[in-house]
């Protein structure tokens, strides 16, 4: 017997290559300012995510991190689409998606320095992302558990009839998690007012999805079982990612049940800050350089006729954000050491305080 991981040395997996046609959507019928939007958000999450990168790599990062670099699309196409008072709920690479629900820079940099202007204070750090007022409902570092609390809030959404839906992003990986099939079902019985999206990134931590998962496509192969339609789209076409998110976002919210989509897409990066990567085959990471988030978008906009220099002035703008944003949480206090016992569970568990 041949078991997955012994089919072939460690890193020649076959290669999974991106889509070729990069002028799919170019008629799609999005408006002029919302692929503006979608533009400036692809720029805010390339750009933080360097900078987060600089800030790490000259030790001023408190814990890890785990980047969204060649994934930005997910986050932008969707973030665009979603009502103001829908929910967010993400993995610990929930950077992406903090930022696409407008959550400000610098509460997001000061938090990833532990500084006490930071998002949560200084007290979650980069796995950890919470912004309530903006649908932000978290980022979750137990692979697969959000998926049942999105549902939570799915359902008392539809309990109060308020109209809004919970959009829940998750990695390959939590595919082959037991919360995800039992998430998946519960919502599907409930007809919940959920939207469910795989960022399918070909890798979980270090080994590839393909390896050890019995279906080609992880998510969406799997959503017969529970009654749902297979929906794949190119993760790394902004535009896919909104025309998919409208039509999920308008079945849950108008009634008719959840959504699991599948949106393949790569990081051009290694799982987290400490991983190099080096298990990715060879030509690989290129091809879908070649298939970046960034160069393609821009590329729709000057063929649709957005000028040069309006695309360039979006760019500088970020750019002139995001060093703003990084002073700015350099030069918060650190928290007060009386913080510590607030918003914790003390007194033998038996009382709450803050």
């Amino acid at each position: 017997m041949t078991l997955p991981l012994e089919r072939h040395p460690y890193g020649e997996h076959d290669l999974v290559l991106p889509p070729k046609s990069q002028t799919t959507h170019d008629a799609a019928d999005i408006d002029r300012d919302t692929r503006l939007l979608m533009y400036r958000r692809l720029h805010e999450i390339r750009q933080f995510e360097k900078r987060a990168y600089d800030m790490f790599m000259q030790n001023l990062v408190k814990g890890t991190t785990h980047l969204s670099l060649g994934m930005e699309a997910v986050a932008a196409g969707f973030g665009a689409a979603m009502r103001e008072d829908d929910y967010t709920f993400a993995t610990y690479r929930g950077h992406a998606h903090t930022l696409a629900r407008g959550v400000p820079m610098e509460g997001i940099l000061a938090e990833l320095l532990g500084r006490a202007n930071g998002l949560l204070g200084g007290k979650g750090g980069s796995m950890h992302l919470t912004s309530v007022e903006h649908g932000m409902m978290g980022s979750y570092a137990i692979i697969g558990a959000h998926l049942t609390i999105a549902n939570g809030a799915a359902w008392s959404a539809q309990y109060r009839g308020s109209g809004q839906v919970a959009v829940c992003f998750f990695g390959d990986g939590t595919t082959n998690i037991g919360a995800f099939h039992e998430a998946l079902n519960y919502a599907a019985v409930f007809a919940l007012p959920v939207v469910f999206v795989c960022e399918n990134n070909l890798y979980m931590e270090y080994t590839a999805i393909s390896d050890i998962t019995a279906v080609p496509r992880p998510a969406a192969d799997r959503a017969g079982a529970y009654g749902l339609e297979p929906v794949v789209v190119d993760g790394n076409d902004a535009d896919a990612c909104y025309l998919a998110a409208r039509d999920a976002l308008e079945q849950a919210r108008s009634g008719r049940g959840p959504v699991l989509i599948e949106a393949l897409t790569y990081r051009h990066g290694g799982h987290s800050r400490a991983d190099p990567g080096k298990y990715k085959p060879p030509g690989e990471l290129e091809a879908w350089l070649a298939h970046d988030p960034l160069k393609l978008y821009r590329g729709r906009l000057e063929r649709i006729g957005v000028p040069y220099a309006a695309l360039d002035e979006i760019e500088h703008q970020v750019g002139q954000a995001v060093d703003a944003a990084t002073e700015a949480a350099k030069g918060g206090p650190l928290p007060d050491q009386a913080v510590a016992y607030t918003d914790v569970w003390a007194d033998g568990g038996h009382s709450w305080r803050n």
